[in-house]
């Protein structure tokens, strides 16, 4: 098995919906990602897959998509005002966790037919989230 892996970075902001600490209230984070591609078989050019297709395909995804943005809670009640206020928003069907992000970015690109195998999201230097199939340890 071969592994590649690419770190990318963004800025969010976010809160959590009926949390009793600080990630209650809105505030930003300064993001980090890897991605962690893997494959039995190596291309024609000896590789998983070309960290410059990597970086164009999932840096372009993430700077348009969800750098700068605010990530909420369908069902949080800051949705309509800001909305209304033009700020631009990602909404999740659950709380905007470290968990849940790992597992929307992984399934994005997975969906870009990359063979990803684990994303690891850090919403801190030191507290980071992994998200990666049942077989990733096999």
């Amino acid at each position: 098995m071969h592994t590649v892996s690419r770190d990318f970075s963004f800025c969010y902001g976010h809160r959590l919906l009926n949390h009793e600490g600080k990630c209650a209230h809105l505030h930003g984070h300064n993001a980090k990602v890897r991605v962690e591609l893997s494959a039995d078989v190596l291309d024609d050019d000896g590789m998983v897959l070309d960290f410059g297709e990597l970086k164009r395909a999932v840096g372009e995804w993430l700077e348009s998509e969800l750098d700068h943005r605010t990530f909420l809670a369908e069902n949080d009640p800051l949705v309509l005002p800001l909305c209304d206020a033009g700020e631009p928003l990602v909404l999740f069907p659950q709380n905007p966790t470290a968990e849940n992000l790992a597992e929307f970015i992984f399934t994005k690109i997975a969906s870009f037919g990359f063979p990803v195998a684990k994303v690891s999201f850090w919403e801190t230097e030191k507290c980071f989230a992994s998200y990666f199939e049942r077989n990733y340890f096999e």
